[in-house]
C-alpha cells in the first residue's frame, strides 16, 4: 500500500500535507535481527589468531601475518557471495605504496572489496561500509610482535563482514561495497587508494561509513561503562570545499549542514529507529584529537563520509604491546571486547545502508526562493534521476537545533511552509512508497 510506513499525525500549513513519523520497514528489521554477536566474535578472534596484521608483516605464511589475514577475509566474503545469485563480486584492490611515512620500503598492499551490485541499471549510486584490518603494537614499525588489534580494528572489519553476510542474500536498487582496508595504522594508505580510485573512475558514492574502534564499552581511565552510546564524527565545513562553496555556506548559515553532517543526522534518526538502547552521539569534529581515520581520504575527494567510534576509548589497550604491568593488562585482546555492543553498531550500520540503498536518489537542485519578503518559506527542487520517488519529505529545524524537528510529506516538487526561512533551516529528501528516505539536501538561495 502506498506510504504504508508513513503515520500522518497532524495537518499543518502545508496544503494537504502533514507532519509525519516513519515506522520501521519489516524487511530491514528482519535483516537487523539477523546480525549475530557470535559471528562478530568469531571474526574478531579469527583475525587475532594471525598474531599480527601489521601492514609490513609476513605475506607468505598461511597462518600468520597480513597476507594470511587478507586471504581469509577475501575467502569469507566469497563464501557470503555464494548466496547472492552472482550479484556480489569480491576483489583485491591491489596497489604499490611507495616508501614513505611509517613505510620503510615500497610495499604491495591489498584492500578487500565485496561489491553487491544494485539491481537498478539506471541507478549508479554507491554506498560503502568499511573497517581496517591491519593492526599494530606499541611501535608503529614493529611488524613481528603480537598485535591482536581486536577492537582496533578487527571490530570494524567484523561489522563490514557481518553486514556482507546478511545483506548478500538480499537485493537493493543501489550498489553497496563492504570493504576491509589495509595500511590505516601506517598512514591511511588503503582508504586513500580506494578514494582516489573512486574519484578517478567516477564512482557515484553517496555515503561512506567508516567503523574504527567499535568494540569496547569500558574506559579504564575514567571508570565509565557505556554499552549504548556511539560517536559519529563528521566535518562541518566540507574538507574539500572551495572558497566559493565556503562563502555560500556562510551566507546560508549552513556551516552545520554539510552533507557529512546530514549523513550523521540520518545515522542518528535511522539507527535509533531500528536498534534498541542505542544513543547516536553527533560529534561536531572531523575526528578525535591526534587521530585520523579512513573516512578522511574520502572527505578529501569531496565524498560524503563519517566515522563511527565507541564512546569511551580504552587507551591502555590501543597500540600497546601485550603485557601485564603494575597489575594492569595491556594490549588489544579479544577477551576485553564487548561483542553485544559491536552487534548494536553493526545493526545500526545495516539499517542506514539498507534504507539508503533502497531509497530513491536525492532530490536535485533544491532551492529556497529568496526574491520575496515573506514570513513563509517557498522551496522547489527537481526530481532525482532513476527510481521515481513516491514523494518527498521537507525537513525543518530551528537554527540552534542539532536534529530535524519536523518532517512534512509532499508529492509535488515544491512546497510552501508556514514558517519563516529566516528563522529555520530546511532540507528535502526523496522517499519511496515504503518510506525509505534518501539523504537530505539543503537548499541554495534562488531569486
Amino acid at each position: 500500500m502506498k506510504n504504508a510506513f508513513i503515520l500522518l499525525l497532524s495537518c499543518l500549513t502545508l496544503g494537504a500535507s502533514a507532519q509525519t513519523v516513519v515506522k520501521q520497514d519489516a524487511a530491514i528489521k528482519q535483516m537487523v535481527d539477523e546480525v549475530s554477536n557470535k559471528n562478530i566474535e568469531a571474526i574478531v578472534r579469527k583475525l587475532v589468531s594471525f598474531k599480527t596484521r601489521h601492514t609490513l608483516s609476513d605475506t607468505i605464511s598461511k597462518t600468520e601475518g597480513i597476507g594470511a589475514a587478507r586471504n581469509w577475509i577475501k575467502a569469507e566474503y566469497e563464501r557470503y557471495a555464494a548466496a547472492s545469485n552472482g550479484r556480489m563480486k569480491v576483489q583485491f584492490d591491489v596497489f604499490v605504496q611507495p616508501q614513505g611515512r611509517r613505510l620503510s620500503k615500497a610495499t604491495t598492499m591489498k584492500n578487500v572489496l565485496a561489491v553487491l551490485k544494485g539491481t537498478d541499471t539506471s541507478d549508479h549510486r554507491v554506498y560503502i561500509v568499511s573497517g581496517h584490518y591491519d593492526s599494530r603494537a606499541t611501535k608503529a614499525m614493529d611488524s613481528t610482535s603480537f598485535a591482536p588489534g581486536a577492537v582496533d580494528d578487527a571490530s570494524g572489519t567484523a561489522v563490514s563482514m557481518e553486514l556482507a553476510r546478511v545483506m548478500a542474500k538480499r537485493s537493493f536498487p543501489a550498489t553497496i561495497i563492504f570493504m576491509a582496508v589495509v595500511g590505516e595504522e601506517q598512514g591511511l594508505y588503503g582508504s586513500t587508494n580506494v578514494a582516489k580510485r573512486a574519484k578517478a573512475e567516477g564512482w557515484q558514492i553517496d555515503a561512506m561509513l567508516n567503523n574504527d574502534i567499535v568494540g569496547n564499552t569500558y574506559g579504564m581511565e575514567t571508570g565509565l561503562k557505556d554499552n549504548r552510546s556511539i560517536r559519529v564524527f563528521s566535518d562541518g565545513v566540507p574538507t574539500a570545499a572551495t572558497e566559493k562553496e565556503i562563502a555560500a555556506l556562510k551566507s546560508l548559515g549552513g556551516e552545520n549542514d554539510s552533507q557529512s553532517r546530514q549523513l550523521a543526522r540520518y545515522a542518528k534518526e535511522v539507527g535509533e529507529r531500528y536498534v534498541e538502547q542505542l544513543d547516536v552521539k553527533l560529534i561536531y569534529r572531523t575526528d578525535r584529537y591526534l587521530r585520523g581515520g579512513d573516512h578522511l581520504p574520502f572527505l578529501e575527494q569531496g565524498i560524503t563520509a563519517v566515522r563511527f567510534t565507541e564512546m569511551n576509548e580504552n587507551f591502555e589497550r590501543q597500540h600497546q604491546d601485550v603485557r601485564k604491568e603494575n597489575g594492569l593488562d595491556y594490549g588489544d585482546l579479544p577477551d576485553f571486547a564487548d561483542y553485544d555492543y559491536t552487534q548494536k553498531i553493526a545493526r545500526m550500520n545495516l539499517s542506514i545502508l539498507a534504507n539508503l540503498a533502497s531509497a530513491p536518489a536525492q532530490p536535485q537542485n533544491v532551492g529556497v526562493i529568496t526574491s520575496d519578503l515573506t514570513n513563509k518559506t517557498k522551496l522547489k527542487w527537481d526530481a532525482p534521476k532513476g527510481k521515481a520517488p513516491a514523494g518527498y519529505y521537507v525537513l525543518m529545524r530551528e537554527t540552534i537545533s542539532p536534529y530535524w524537528e519536523k518532517k512534512f510529506y509532499v508529492t509535488d516538487t515544491n512546497a510552501t511552509i508556514g514558517y519563516s526561512k529566516d528563522n529555520y533551516l530546511f532540507a528535502v529528501q526523496s522517499v519511496d512508497a515504503a518510506g525509505h528516505e534518501s539523504l537530505p539536501m539543503g537548499p541554495k538561495p534562488v531569486r
